[in-house]
């Protein structure tokens, strides 16, 4: 890991606490929430490692932090990653995609190295990927996923950020083959941020969503990518990009979780979907 620039946590004391302990607080109350596992995460040092990718939603903890828990779960009993790449869509104006190769990460509950040699070797299948910390100055999608990582492992689990943007075929495989063909012996779990259904009553949204999260579950990059484009699941290409580098580096099942949305948490007309899915060799 070499020094780099460090991207600060620009979401701290607006999306979830800026103080370490009351952040580490609101997580441990998200996997006790009654849509939560029910326990909180125990790292397996002997784990099989057999959790290639994940999807994960990125709303503000309190709506979807008791939906991803279960994918931290799952991932803390399944061992120690030496890295986690993290995929996340644009949500800021900067049209450009973003790899980040050198530096870190930091939040209020520590500083996550980026693992700069798996990084230039995913990079290096990019070349129009804009590469540096500022690209990710407003993006919510990937540091959402960090405190909880870093509540499961601590600074130890190196990671790799990217930012998909156009969400097309062309782009989702490209990226999935650059991971795929980057991660070699790197024993990598690849988190695909993304929220489901935005902003429609809860009935349309759970039909909407069960369409969409079928396709994940049958691993089907480019069937997620084609049907009903007017779903508006945010990371549809940061999801498809998971699916074909985890299919390329052995995984053949994906389990869906947990499934949930906004309105479990405040009554509401319209309700934002999240799902939790582990991709298992």
């Amino acid at each position: 890991m070499s020094n780099g620039p460090v991207r600060l946590a620009s979401l701290a004391g607006q999306w979830y606490p800026a103080e370490a302990g009351a952040l580490s607080t609101e997580i441990e109350a998200c996997y006790l929430d009654v849509r939560g596992p029910g326990r909180l995460p125990v790292v397996d040092p002997q784990g099989e490692r057999k959790i290639i990718g994940m999807v994960s939603p990125h709303a503000g903890y309190a709506y979807s932090g008791a939906i991803a828990a279960h994918g931290f779960l799952r991932l803390a009993e399944d061992g120690i990653p030496e890295a986690a790449i993290i995929i996340g869509p644009r949500h800021s104006y900067d049209p450009t995609p973003a790899i980040q190769t050198s530096g870190s990460w930091r939040t209020p509950l520590g500083e996550s190295p980026i693992h700069d040699e798996l990084a230039r070797r995913i990079a290096a299948g990019l070349p129009e990927f804009r590469d540096g910390s500022e690209a990710f100055a407003d993006e919510n999608t990937v540091e959402l996923q960090l405190p909880l990582l870093q509540h499961v492992y601590g600074e130890s689990c190196a990671i790799v950020p990217i930012r998909v943007v156009r969400q097309d075929w062309a782009e989702s495989k490209q990226v999935g083959d650059a991971i795929a063909a980057a991660a070699g012996e790197t024993d990598v779990v690849i988190i695909a941020s993304s929220d489901m259904t935005h902003y429609e009553p809860p009935s349309v949204a759970e039909a909407q969503d069960k369409i969409l999260i079928t396709l994940i579950e049958k691993m089907d990059p480019e069937g997620l990518l084609q049907t009903r484009p007017e779903i508006s699941m945010c990371g549809r290409g940061a999801v498809a990009a998971m699916l074909v580098a985890a299919s390329k580096l052995g995984a053949r099942h994906a389990e869906i979780l947990k499934y949930g949305h906004s309105g479990e948490v405040m009554s509401s007309a319209e309700v934002v979907g999240y799902v939790s899915v582990a991709v298992r060799r």
